[in-house]
């Protein structure tokens, strides 16, 4: 049964002048210089218009019929069950399809009908409960409540609010239907960090609490401050994602099954643990990213969203549409103006409750189209402005980044989407979405396929460089070798796929090494190198991996007796001064230390000087510094002539032939290479360098 609450209104018909209206007579204020940029897009003008129309129609219903936007994106303050200051209780819930609801709990003996809530307009329920006579809030602290909802056939069932803020793991003989506890200690944490300056190049280390201890078990927030934190800083890296921490019933969805969006996972600690962690990552100079899912729900019914108000529609789309049939999840219904509500008031929360400096947006690619990203992309525009764009889910996103970058200056967005939608990552004020960066989810796809299926002989350079530089102008993207995609099991991470079982037996230092080994480690750091120094203005490493993290991601499941032996990350090979892992761990550290030097993230793009398919050697600069890399398997090359622009004395400053770095010692770094005015490459100058196999280098000038 589907119920739509009398506020239901699709948002592409908000405003009562909108059907009328020109898109064409519609003020925008930079779509012009968008526009310039791409003169492509110019067909698309009218679509444009008529996208900004909408969200700026939703922004004035927000402003003049919900109550203002400060209160709207704040309604995590009065929705789901609060304790006021007077120790009494406020509840508010919307469920559009319920007869009645009612709070149940240890708080009056779990009677069901004790507490019936009160119907307002819209769906909205409302229910105030008085402070205890001796002025104590009748609801304890950590105390288990329900909300009962009678259904409209008369049943009554249990739910969770939607706002809940602390869910738990009942305990084994009570089944596995997560329970919400009153959440109200006597003394919270209260954040003592200011949010850090976002970094003009992201360098992201993207993580997972629960995987990050080397022992056979979940970590906490705790551990992670104490034990990872450090690991992180010292690497280099600026930023860090954290993953799967809006709490998701099932462990082994990676967080992607999400029951309770308000709700940080209790799996790892309290709310007060992780808030504690995000201040010692400010301490830090950190900047932290929330890996944030709504691009769909679990189905979860007794502990989810699914089904709150007792039909099939409420937070979703009712029927097929309102399901993901490859994820086997709920779709939100994102023309409703309650679910735009929840949603963007959600990321509000993580904003200013927990101190989240910015979001990576999960599945982006699956919202903005009806086929759910199901089907390849040939870059046709129109696949990007016709009938199969979710009109709906478009506006979200260009709402939600409007409102997020207007209420905080400084935070950062993130679109994992793989369809290359034009405009995704410019601001909503040229009609863009308002992303700031896109993943470049093409370049770990193509890392992989040369693994897989190539020898390292056929290895095609230019279309190695063609992947890493393909990626729309002014439109800025992270990029990445692999991420936890691809360390999930059924995969292998690159290190993986270069040396598979040899790590077991040859990457101790003490022994002699072996072909495999030396190749290996000698393209792991070459692939992560031209990935950083080409592929975009950003920079993300999945946990580990910076390392050559051995083996797969498994999470504890049926299948594999729920085992934790996989769920981990084995610190112990990195801090092994006898294995190899400290060498490529070691590089790692010199990449990102170079880059703050030079900042090559935050420049323009490379400009590729040289590409020879036979050589199999690459050159680029970029924010003055030379890159050049020789991928031959076995040809290295002496008075191999590089182009660089400026003229002038040439040093290496880092190469991955380095001894510390597993390399061979094959090149002195006391060498000046001093250019010659000729012409080479598209560029003025040149000079000759040797090269060795499988080595990169980078040259900066010497003055």
């Amino acid at each position: 049964m589907e119920i739509k609450s009398p506020l239901w209104v699709p948002l592409n018909k908000m405003g009562g002048n909108l059907s009328s209206l020109d898109p064409m007579q519609v003020e925008v204020p930079n779509l012009e210089e968008h526009l310039q940029r791409d003169p492509y897009l110019r067909p698309y003008e009218r679509e444009f218009r008529r996208r900004f129309a909408v969200m700026q129609d939703t922004m004035d219903k927000i402003e003049h019929e919900l109550g203002g936007l400060d209160a709207f994106v704040k309604s995590y303050q009065n929705y789901g069950i609060h304790v006021n200051e007077d120790n009494s209780i406020s509840c508010k819930e919307w469920a559009p399809g319920a007869e009645q609801l009612y709070l149940t709990g240890e708080f009056n003996g779990w009677n069901r009908m004790s507490h019936p809530f009160a119907k307002g307009e819209y769906g909205i329920w409302t229910l105030h409960i008085p402070a205890n006579p001796d002025r104590s809030c009748p609801i304890r602290h950590l105390s288990e409540i329900k909300i009962c909802v009678r259904k409209y056939n008369g049943n009554v069932v249990d739910r969770i609010s939607p706002w809940a803020t602390y869910v738990v793991k009942p305990p084994k003989h009570e089944g596995l239907t997560y329970k919400q506890l009153m959440w109200n200690p006597p003394q919270k944490y209260q954040l003592t960090e200011p949010h850090p300056e976002c970094p003009k190049a992201l360098k992201i280390y993207e993580c997972h609490v629960g995987i990050a201890q080397a022992e056979g078990k979940v970590g906490t927030y705790k551990e992670f401050a104490e034990n990872i934190v450090p690991r992180i800083k010292k690497l280099g890296y600026n930023a860090l994602q954290i993953m799967a921490v809006m709490e998701h019933a099932y462990y082994g969805s990676f967080g992607y099954q999400v029951t309770s969006f308000f709700a940080a996972s209790s799996r790892c600690g309290t709310p007060d643990e992780l808030k504690e962690l995000i201040d010692v990552c400010h301490r830090e100079g950190l900047y932290v990213l929330l890996d944030v899912v709504h691009s769909h729900a679990s189905k979860n019914v007794l502990d989810g969203l699914n089904e709150f108000d007792g039909t099939d529609s409420c937070f979703f789309h009712a029927g097929s549409r309102g399901t993901h049939f490859l994820w086997d999840s709920r779709l939100f219904d994102y023309s409703q103006p309650e679910v735009l509500r929840f949603l963007i008031s959600n990321l509000c929360w993580y904003y200013e409750e927990y101190g989240f400096d910015g979001f990576r947006f999960d599945g982006v690619t699956s919202m903005l189209y009806h086929n759910r990203g199901a089907q390849g992309f040939s870059g046709d525009y129109n696949e990007y402005f016709g009938l199969g764009v979710d009109t709906d889910a478009l506006i979200y996103l260009m709402v939600a980044n409007n409102i997020l970058h207007k209420r905080y200056p400084n935070v950062t967005t993130i679109a994992e989407d793989v369809s290359g939608m034009p405009g995704l990552c410019r601001p909503v004020s040229e009609a863009g979405v308002g992303f700031d960066y896109r993943l470049g989810m093409a370049i770990p796809d193509k890392w992989i396929e040369l693994l897989k299926t190539k020898k390292d002989d056929d290895w095609e350079v230019g279309n190695i460089v063609h992947t890493l530089t393909n990626r729309r102008w002014m439109e800025k993207t992270i990029a990445y070798c692999e991420s936890h995609d691809q360390a999930l099991v059924g995969d292998k991470t690159i290190a993986f796929w270069l040396m598979d079982k040899e790590m077991y037996t040859g990457m101790s230092l003490l022994y002699g090494s072996n072909d495999i080994i030396e190749r290996g480690i000698a393209l792991h750091k070459m692939i992560r190198l031209i990935t950083h120094g080409l592929g975009g203005e950003g920079y993300l490493n999945f946990i580990g991996n910076e390392f050559g993290h051995p083996e797969w991601l498994d999470f504890p499941r049926e299948g594999n007796n729920e085992s934790y032996h996989y769920c981990r990350r084995q610190w112990n090979l990195v801090d092994d001064e006898n294995l190899r892992y400290k060498q490529m761990n070691e590089f790692d550290i010199a990449m990102n230390n170079l880059e703050s030097q030079y900042k090559w993230l935050s420049s323009g793009p490379g400009y590729v000087s040289w590409k020879h398919e036979e050589d199999k050697v690459i050159s680029f600069d970029r924010a003055g510094l030379l890159f050049v890399l020789n991928f031959h398997p076995s040809k290295s090359f002496t008075d191999y002539r590089v182009a660089v622009d400026v003229e002038g004395s040439y040093e290496i400053v880092l190469s991955s032939d380095d001894k510390a770095f597993g390399g061979f010692d094959r090149l002195h770094k006391n060498v000046l290479y001093v250019t010659e005015d000729y012409n080479f490459g598209g560029r003025r100058f040149s000079f000759k360098i040797y090269i060795p196999s499988r080595v990169a280098l980078v040259f900066a000038r010497k003055d």
